[in-house]
């Protein structure tokens, strides 16, 4: 595969669109790719030993639904991961965490954007106070662990960054609810 060129078609306040050519067994094809500066999610544990984790219900207006997810957020200009969790998570739940631990990172959808997500288990939490913008109607919504797999295997929880959270730290329990 072999790059062509390369055009911008729109430049947003988070992500851009180009349109790219792109060569492959000597034919040119289109790719079309959202640019994006990458996101954090973190599964914020307000209590180990009850396997207790804290998620929000807030309206996403692509899909025109209220829906259950993990809190998240895109990175600032020059905000690395961590920065970027640490932030969120105050803002989204009002909570700020002891311990911030990377557990993997995933690619939402990597056919059509270049966004990648890293994924934080929080502990140690302590309360502090919610920050959210201006456009955010975020509820905290607490749940078991065994609460929200059952909610995924329900379909009551829909978003792909939470469901891969979910079953990340259900794989990990044991690492981490001791």
């Amino acid at each position: 595969m072999k790059k062509i060129s390369s055009k911008n078609i729109y430049k947003g306040k988070i992500i851009n669109l180009k349109v790219d050519v792109i060569k492959i067994n000597n034919k040119n094809f289109i790719r079309e790719v959202i640019v994006h500066p990458g996101s954090v999610v973190i599964i914020p544990v307000l209590d180990i030993k009850k396997q207790k984790i804290i998620t929000i219900k807030q309206f996403r207006y692509a899909i025109k639904k209220y829906i259950y997810e993990l809190p998240a957020g895109t990175k600032e200009k020059n905000e690395n991961p961590f920065q970027c969790a640490k932030r969120e998570l105050e803002e989204e739940t009002g909570y700020i965490a002891k311990k911030l631990i990377k557990i993997t990172t995933i690619y939402p959808s990597p056919g059509i954007i270049s966004e990648k997500m890293d994924i934080f288990i929080a502990t140690g939490l302590k309360k502090s106070k919610q920050k959210q913008e201006a456009d955010e109607n975020i509820k905290i919504k607490i749940f078991t662990l065994k609460k929200l797999l059952n909610m995924v295997l329900k379909g009551i929880i829909v978003d792909g960054k939470t469901i891969a959270g979910i079953l990340l730290l259900n794989e990990l329990k044991n690492k981490f609810f001791k």
